[in-house]
């Protein structure tokens, strides 16, 4: 027979399970408290006993997909040997995240979007994101031929964001090598003497202009 500690921590992954599926499907305003315990086959009261509401869930669920991505994610970039690599596996896992965990970027997204017209939301996002910047900071001082600046970490999550979100619309928008690029202005403050880096778009291409640089 289940313990009592077995059985919320089954309640809790029913809720976490459900969430998920409807916050990508509906997006979380369009996702009721009802809805979600019925699709765990639970009752709002554990919503709220496990998660305190919505908001609770959608946090909850994007600290267990981002900490198990992070895993693959550190792997990669361990065995990288060139900081190419290394941005290469940082991209590779927002733009197509590992198997089990797609739903990722776009909880991150909603989460985003929800944060944006809800304070308190917005406050608890900035501190996560403030771990993040943090962190990447860290990471980066560390790699060989990287020199990030002040913000850098802000500019790296910044770019991958904004980037997957650009291929999300148009998936030949951007590819590897131009979000590698744009990651590598990010973490390098001094002057390549190279091109900016080139985005395509229907069947054109604009410049990234990097700040200090004329427009040409």
């Amino acid at each position: 027979m289940a313990t009592q500690l077995q059985r919320r921590a089954e309640t809790r992954a029913r809720l976490l399970e459900a969430a998920a599926d409807l916050f990508v499907q509906r997006g979380i305003e369009g996702s009721s408290i009802d809805a979600i315990a019925e699709a765990a086959d639970r009752t709002s009261g554990a919503v709220y006993d496990h998660f305190g509401g919505k908001e609770g869930l959608l946090f909850a669920l994007l600290e267990r997909e981002v900490r198990d991505v992070a895993v693959v994610i550190d792997a990669e970039v361990a065995t990288a040997t060139t900081l190419d690599e290394r941005l290469g596996a940082l991209w590779r896992n927002v733009a197509e995240p590992p198997s089990g965990h797609e739903r990722w970027i776009a909880l991150e997204h909603e989460l985003w979007s929800w944060a944006v017209r809800h304070p308190g939301a917005r406050q608890q996002l900035a501190r996560r994101y403030r771990e993040a910047w943090a962190a990447i900071d860290s990471a980066t001082a560390r790699w060989e031929g990287a020199d990030p600046g002040p913000g850098a970490g802000a500019a790296v999550t910044g770019a991958l964001l904004g980037l997957e979100m650009m291929r999300r619309v148009d998936p030949a928008a951007v590819d590897e090598a131009t979000a590698v690029a744009v990651l590598r202005s990010a973490i390098t403050r001094r002057s390549s003497g190279g091109r900016a880096p080139v985005i395509r778009h229907g069947g054109g291409s604009a410049p990234v202009i990097r700040r200090g640089e004329e427009v040409r």
